[in-house]
């Protein structure tokens, strides 16, 4: 494919996260703790997650017949053709039925092993983050970049708290007491996919989280790549999408995100 044909395939899939977005925010106000359900310790899920991806499943195939998926609700077959769809259709579930305005629709076109299109749309903000190979990273039709921040005393860092995986708490909260000490500040959104594209757009210098699933990070780490970032796994290999854990960053904050990590962090 051409960049233009990677373009085209890019501004449909905005549509297409944009519809989803309007579904889910419909919905914002009639979801309550009846229509949760608990799909593992801490990990919930509602009616609106199935129907958004079946509604985004629907829009993509006729996009791009013959495509494969990996989605989070399993509502797609995973097989292995050329053309693989990442989904999460909504990354902040416990965000959203608590009613806390940050949760996003997450899309990724994988060519073969690679990102060709990432999509990640923020409902409450109505903002669009998108990106396409051989392109540039957007938001709502402007270029944006990573922060050109270069002291790490003056970082902003993003994180996301481990909610089942607890295995590597401690070396968590002595990588989290480091940072802490060491830069202008750390938040937690509650969504992977607005990390990232905040990342890209240069509102945080960095984002590092463990027990990340593909279709959390599959299109924010594509954005961010193209807005001028650094994604690597925590041993600053390329395993980020399916290894369950990544640090993404500007040019200046990744390498000390990773050397900090690699210090305290015990290698799974």
């Amino acid at each position: 494919m051409k960049p233009e044909d990677y373009k085209r395939i890019c501004d449909e899939v905005c549509n297409i996260s944009r519809k989803a977005g309007d579904y889910i925010k419909q919905q914002l106000t009639l979801v309550d703790q009846n229509a949760v359900e608990q799909k593992g310790h801490h990990n919930y899920v509602t009616y609106v997650d199935k129907t958004t991806e079946e509604l985004i499943v629907k829009e993509l195939q006729a996009l791009l017949p013959g495509s494969g998926f990996i989605t989070e609700e399993n509502t797609a077959g995973h097989n292995s053709q050329r053309f693989k769809w990442v989904i999460d259709p909504l990354d902040g579930t416990t965000n959203f039925i608590h009613k806390v305005p940050v949760f996003c629709v997450s899309i990724a076109l994988m060519e073969e092993n690679e990102v060709v299109v990432g999509v990640v749309y923020e409902v409450n903000l109505d903002e669009c983050f998108y990106a396409w190979k051989g392109g540039k990273a957007m938001l709502n039709n402007s270029e944006i970049s990573v922060s050109g921040i270069k002291d790490f005393d003056n970082s902003l860092l993003a994180t996301g708290f481990p909610y089942y995986d607890y295995g590597r708490l401690e070396d968590y909260v002595t990588v989290f007491k480091h940072f802490m000490k060491h830069t202008a500040g750390l938040r937690r959104l509650g969504s992977a996919a607005a990390d990232l594209a905040y990342v890209a757009c240069g509102r945080f210098e960095g984002f590092y989280e463990y027990g990340l699933n593909s279709w959390d990070v599959a299109a924010g780490a594509f954005i961010v790549q193209t807005a001028g970032g650094v994604v690597t796994d925590f041993s600053g290999g390329n395993t980020y999408i399916f290894g369950r854990e990544l640090i993404a960053g500007n040019p200046w904050a990744h390498p000390e995100m990773k050397e900090v990590i690699n210090k305290f962090f015990k290698q799974q």
